[in-house]
């Protein structure tokens, strides 16, 4: 199988993590790789909040209800979007929901390319779990959590899974 298509296979949610920190090098990679995203009308509204911190790591673990991996991840990348940033000026819509989704999706890709683990922890669109997190992150009030990535080494494994159902692929018109 084709190396690359085998690194979106092998993309699982981990989330059991070793003390190990993640490298400088690895971590700008990963950053490289979530830039690289498509953005409606190239607008990439993106913005990233790279978190070592122990003490900060726990307590996001304690305001997320889902994020108790977080005791345990030597990183946590928080996506976020500039709404405002992601509006066309043309038709008056905004995608900073999808930009910023393409850019999580490419990020967990990286992860699994530099043989990390790691989990997407939704925020968006639970506007008390936003409130929180911006207000434990002073994220700007025109700034939107979109989620969190808990990453580390794992210490667990997980087989490749395709999620592949035939009955969900349609051609040329939906049946069925």
């Amino acid at each position: 199988m084709e190396e690359k298509i085998e690194w979106i296979l092998r993309r699982r949610s981990i989330r059991k993590f070793l003390d190990s920190p993640i490298e400088e090098e690895k971590i700008d990679l990963l950053m490289k790789a979530a830039m690289a995203a498509p953005s409606a009308s190239n607008r990439q509204p993106w913005h990233f909040i790279i978190i070592t911190d122990r003490e900060k790591l726990n307590k996001l673990a304690e305001i997320h209800p889902y994020a108790k991996m977080l005791e345990e991840a030597p990183l946590c990348i928080v996506v976020c979007g500039d709404p405002e940033e992601a509006t066309s000026k043309n038709s008056g819509l905004t995608y900073w929901v999808q930009d910023c989704s393409a850019a999580m999706q490419n990020l967990l890709l990286a992860v699994s390319s530099l043989d990390l683990g790691g989990v997407w922890l939704g925020v968006h669109p639970n506007e008390s779990r936003e409130k929180e997190i911006k207000e434990f992150l002073k994220i700007p009030h025109y700034i939107r959590p979109l989620g969190l990535a808990a990453i580390g080494y794992p210490r667990e494994e997980k087989d490749p899974n395709t999620h592949y159902r035939g009955e969900r692929v349609h051609r040329e018109i939906f049946e069925g």
